[in-house]
Parts: C-alpha cells; sequence; structure tokens
C-alpha cells in the first residue's frame, strides 16, 4: 500500500503489474513503450516512471539467474545424452535470450512497482 495514500482501489499487485506491464498507480497497461523500455509516463494518469531509479539490477539478476539454470541444464543434457554441440547452441542460445529478455520486462517492471509501493526515493535526494 502506498505509504502517501491510503486509497490503493484500482492498483494491480505486484505480480499483475510484473506480468503485464501495469502501471501501479492506477493499472493501465502504459509501462513500457518497446521490449523491456519505460515509456515516459502512464498514458492513463500521467505518472511519471522516469522518477523511478531501476537501474540495472534486474538484468544483473537476471543473467546471473538464467546463466545458472542453463548451465545446469547443459551440463545434465550432456551427461545424459550426449548431444553434438551444435545442439547446444541451438538449444541454449535462444533459451537463454528469450529468458532474460522476458524475466527483463517483468523484473524490472516489479521493481517499479515495489518502488511506488513504497514511496522509495533516491538517497539525499533532500525529500524527507
Amino acid at each position: 500500500m502506498p505509504s502517501g495514500n491510503p486509497d490503493t482501489k484500482g492498483q494491480p499487485s505486484l505480480v499483475e503489474a510484473a506480468l503485464f506491464g501495469l502501471c501501479p498507480r492506477c493499472g493501465a497497461r502504459t509501462l513500457f513503450d518497446g521490449i523491456a523500455r519505460f515509456a515516459p509516463c502512464c498514458r492513463a494518469c500521467a505518472l511519471d516512471y522516469s522518477a523511478f531509479n531501476v537501474g540495472d539490477g534486474p538484468a544483473a539478476f537476471l543473467t546471473l539467474i538464467v546463466g545458472g539454470l542453463i548451465a545446469v541444464l547443459a551440463i545434465w543434457l550432456q551427461l545424459a545424452v550426449e548431444p553434438p554441440f551444435w545442439l547446444h547452441i541451438v538449444l541454449w542460445v535462444p533459451l537463454a535470450t528469450l529468458l532474460v529478455i522476458g524475466g527483463l520486462r517483468a523484473a524490472k517492471a516489479a521493481l517499479l512497482h515495489a518502488e511506488y509501493t513504497r514511496d522509495a526515493r533516491e538517497a539525499g535526494s533532500g525529500d524527507l
């Protein structure tokens, strides 16, 4: 629940916002203006998305998580079946790419939603 706004009617949950790219204030599908790029602001309620600092955290964590998952699956496949090397390339490169890009959208949306609901601010911004 946003600390500055006790009325949360119409606001999506964290999971809904992350999965569908919903505005954390009004719930409209206006969060993204590309595959994983935020729109400048919500076209429905004019919430300024540029005021939130999501940074590169979601990309770093996703790369590590997906990389670990792909490595475990590739090792398991190699030990179980011993397929040719080209099959590893055909399987794991597209899968890793899709998981990182698809997950990046959800992770960025979840982090922006969390910042909004907790009324997070930049350290030293002077807003008390």
